[in-house]
């Protein structure tokens, strides 16, 4: 019998397939999401849903997809589909929709990213404990799915053109100089999206030269992971870069919602500084606007907005998190450091797509390659996230606090400590392991390292 309280994390459902939940977990969860769809007199009648290329994708969809349709709700599966895309779909038909997907983890991992219609968020706070709870008294129960009222047949669509279309419609490339691109799909669905929205695929040519790196759709991974954020997943798109003599390298993780950038030099552009380039842009757009970041984005983040007129706001890191406050704020533009990007355009939701080509467009709209260009949003130098798996993680944090009197105290999200100097640092517990996340930064690499390993030495001893 299925655990979902091992399974359902902070923000969506995520574990191993089959050893800790299945194909009628799935359809437990399709019915207690249709019921809280039902409680909460939530638009439409219908669920949009859709799967990325992990093999047990299809019949987990079509599990929870059963669920739902027993519920009285009709299903329109898009198939295969980058969460971006589910997103769109979810906006544009004003339906609640589910994506089945377990983003950058190893192929044996499979979940769901719920969420109510126009893209809204489901987090733990925001009805996922419901689904959770009530799917598992379903389980624990044996019975059936309780049966609703018919419904109409399962309507299958493709929205790959118009999702593509709605994206060049928020940024024009066609005028851009010519580029030469690497992208790397990690055999992820950016494979599925690249070629339609940067392609000519489903559109007119763009000036890319795009040099495509595992765009095979295949979800045992056999490349490396779709996990841009190890550094070990990025060596080779850096390398490519170099070879083929590229403007710049994409790199898209598993469900393609997050994209990273490396420069002509293969090296790493921060997912900060491309925050602060975006929020530039769309400041451009949108004078005065509010724009949200998370405390571990770089300080360079909010120095930057206020610089261009704009408002910035700091919400708690994680999607729901992010996206509430958008709505709340009417933000037009919201960057997390672990290469989330949201805009207003695009219903407050995330997606990486849209990034990359706000970053192709900066690029292209003028002469300097992209390490010059970036040089402009870095102003800092950070240590990147830093796990330390701890027992007591409450008691480990309070001990560090408590080394750092002469700091300014933050307590948005974890423990933020602050120093005249310019440094900070921020150390927070993860909401699904027994570990402490530090990230560091510093004017300087000489103090970043020095005050790294201090707070390091803190926790780990």
């Amino acid at each position: 019998m299925s655990d979902l309280s091992r399974i359902v994390k902070a923000y969506d459902v995520r574990g191993t397939v089959p050893d800790e939940w299945d194909e009628r977990a799935a359809e437990a969860l399709g019915v207690a999401f249709g019921q809280v769809l039902a409680a909460a007199d939530e638009p439409g009648d219908a669920v949009v849903i859709a799967h990325d290329m992990r093999a047990s994708g299809p019949a987990l969809a079509e599990a929870f997809a059963a669920g739902v349709r027993a519920q009285g709700r009709s299903v329109i599966e898009l198939g295969l589909a980058s969460t971006d895309m589910l997103y769109y779909a979810s906006g544009i038909l004003g339906l609640p929709g589910a994506m089945f997907t377990a983003s950058h983890n190893p192929a044996k991992y499979n979940g769901i990213k719920l969420c109510r219609s126009a893209a809204r968020p489901i987090g733990q706070d925001s009805g996922l404990a419901e689904i959770r709870d009530r799917a598992q008294a379903l389980l624990d129960s044996g019975a059936a799915p309780p049966a609703g009222v018919p419904t109409r047949p399962t309507e299958r669509r493709d929205l790959r053109p118009e999702y593509a279309a709605y994206l060049r419609g928020l940024v024009d490339l066609s005028g851009i100089r010519p580029l030469k691109v690497v992208v790397d799909a990690g055999n992820g669905m950016g494979g599925w999206t690249v070629p339609s929205v940067l392609g000519d695929a489903v559109l007119p040519a763009l000036p890319l030269e795009i040099v495509p790196l595992y765009f095979e759709l295949d979800g045992t991974f056999p490349n490396h992971e779709a996990n841009p954020l190890d550094p070990a997943n990025l060596v080779d798109l850096q390398r490519a870069v170099r070879e083929h003599g590229a403007d710049l390298g994409l790199a898209f993780d598993g469900d393609a919602d997050r994209c990273f950038v490396v420069d002509e030099r293969g090296e790493p552009v921060s997912p900060s500084a491309i925050t602060a380039l975006v929020a530039v842009r769309e400041l451009a757009r949108h004078p005065g606007s509010t724009v949200i970041h998370n405390p571990i984005t770089s300080r360079a983040v909010p120095e930057i907005i206020a610089e261009h007129g704009g408002k910035p706001v700091v919400a708690r890191v994680g999607h729901s998190f992010i996206k509430a406050e958008m709505a709340r704020t009417n933000a037009v533009f919201g960057g997390e450091h672990s290469a989330h990007y949201y805009f207003r355009d695009f219903w407050f939701a995330d997606t990486g797509m849209l990034a990359a080509m706000h970053a192709l467009a900066a690029l292209g709209e003028q002469d300097l390659p992209l390490s010059e260009l970036a040089r402009e949003y870095e102003r800092y130098v950070a240590s990147g996230e830093i796990n330390s798996t701890v027992a007591d993680q409450s008691a480990r944090v309070a001990e560090v606090r408590a080394a750092y009197p002469e700091a300014t105290t933050g307590e948005l999200d974890g423990l933020t400590l602050s120093f005249p100097d310019g440094a900070w640092f921020n150390l927070r517990a993860s909401n699904t392991e027994p570990l402490l996340r530090l990230n560091v930064e510093a004017p300087t690499e000489e103090r970043m390292i020095s005050l790294r390993d201090e707070v390091l030495d803190r926790v780990r001893r």
